[in-house]
């Protein structure tokens, strides 16, 4: 779910870089057929590249240590970790996704609405076009088709119509309406999409404008705008003859044509596709020649790749035990699965509560090759009946993924940090956190378990 959520956001912040860019450089110059292409460009790279790794863009960081568990806080009692319901996340995912519901059933009844109107249409040819004519339309381009109120070629008004329209038809301008709107269903969210539509709609309409121009004077053309202005809204996927303001397509058909000098400005994009790249794409992981020992955490949601093993001891199948490997282990259930283990079978000793005893619990075991869990140490202790609890509690957790190098299952070692806390009373919710201190550890409010 969180990768849902990180996705969208990705998506959303490369969408506004992008479309940010195209209107700062490249929104007033007439190369309208590159101004669609870097448009679409802009469209598939914002919902493309999040979802890419490049490992060959892997940034090396120094040190690599034993895999240390994510932080897990506990702030509640077990049943009311096993009743808490939906979290915040998951509404705003169902949210999210009644959203994307209703923006789909439009687009399919639009569609479907549109085809059933020219369906009852009387239809025509002009210039290898289809015309569909009935009352109720305004002059629009759909897919194919040419929709006209009325049908008059010899009439030179609705000639440059039709012309405008056929242009539409010609370049498949539909076509990039149809993949704007399936990106409205991912995004209907966020205002930015809606922005691009338009930023599509108008090089579209400039497109059109354009092809009439080189038949008819641009004075005479921007007359008939002037006279035909509506402000009746198109279907989804229509190209309406005056759907867009009509100063901003009389000014651009009375602008100098860009010089194509100024073509250079499109290498603007470049370094923004890169950058996108880079932060977005690439996979920091840590890869170090080892020298000695070193401590350094890391989050059980990195993929480390190329890693250096660093061997230390032996596992209870006398092979080698490692702090790094290629694929880590995993609890079952994944990381929710182990929270919900260590909330329901912690308990704060009854000695370490009388004496008022707090502190940090560090605790070092090893997940084998087969999943079992052997040699549970403690690190660090603080008395009092904690450090026999965290050793039976590690001692009596169901078998793991076992963590995998090269392909072959092998023994790897983990700690695991507990903070047990004489708590206050005030309820807060269960938290997973990369673990970036040894600092962050687990914390058991003595009132939120069980005695």
């Amino acid at each position: 779910m969180n990768e849902v959520l990180l996705y969208l956001l990705k998506v959303s912040l490369a969408l506004g870089i992008g479309l940010g860019l195209f209107r700062g450089f490249l929104s007033g110059l007439t190369f309208f057929s590159w101004n669609r292409a870097v448009l679409l460009l802009i469209l598939a790279v914002a919902l493309v590249l999040p979802a890419i790794n490049f490992s060959f863009f892997t940034i090396q960081s120094a040190g690599i240590g034993e895999f240390v568990l994510p932080v897990f806080e506990v702030g509640q009692s077990t049943s009311q970790i096993q009743e808490s319901g939906i979290t915040w996340q998951e509404w705003v995912l169902f949210g999210y996704l009644f959203g994307a519901l209703v923006m789909a059933a439009r687009m399919i009844l639009g569609f479907i609405t549109a085809q059933k109107q020219i369906g009852q249409a009387k239809l025509t040819q002009f210039d290898n076009n289809w015309v569909a004519v009935h009352p109720d339309f305004t002059p629009a381009s759909f897919f194919s088709y040419i929709l006209m109120p009325d049908f008059d070629p010899q009439d030179p008004k609705q000639r440059q119509i039709l012309t405008h329209e056929s242009m539409h038809v010609r370049l498949l301008h539909s076509w990039d309406l149809l993949l704007v709107n399936a990106a409205k269903i991912l995004l209907w969210f966020n205002p930015l999409i809606y922005a691009f539509e338009s930023a599509l709609r108008e090089v579209h309409e400039y497109q059109a404008d354009q092809g009439v121009t080189h038949q008819v004077s641009r004075k005479e053309y921007a007359t008939l705008l002037l006279h035909l202005v509506t402000a009746r809204p198109a279907w989804q996927f229509m190209n309406n003859f005056n759907q867009f303001q009509t100063k901003k397509r009389i000014l651009m058909l009375t602008k100098t044509n860009s010089t194509p000098q100024q073509k250079v400005r499109f290498l603007a994009m470049l370094p923004a596709v890169a950058l996108l790249i880079a932060v977005f794409s690439c996979e920091i992981t840590p890869v170090e020649e080892i020298k000695g020992p070193i401590m350094v955490e890391r989050s059980m949601s990195m993929s480390p790749t190329n890693l250096v093993a660093r061997v230390n001891d032996l596992g209870k199948d006398g092979k080698e035990i490692f702090d790094v490997v290629e694929e880590q282990p995993n609890p079952p259930g994944g990381l929710e699965g182990w929270n919900m283990y260590l909330a329901k079978n912690l308990k704060y000793p009854a000695e370490a509560r009388n004496m008022g005893i707090e502190g940090t619990v560090i605790v070092v075991f090893t997940i084998n090759s087969d999943g079992s869990i052997s040699n549970p140490e403690i690190l660090r202790g603080i008395g009092g009946g904690a450090d026999e609890e965290v050793l039976r509690v590690v001692s009596e957790a169901p078998n793991w993924t076992p963590g995998y190098q090269k392909g072959i299952a092998v023994n790897c070692r983990m700690r695991l940090p507990i903070r047990f806390k004489l708590g206050t009373g005030n309820p807060v919710s269960i938290e997973t956190k990369p673990a970036s201190q040894f600092e962050e550890v687990i914390e058991i409010p003595i009132n939120s378990v069980k005695n």
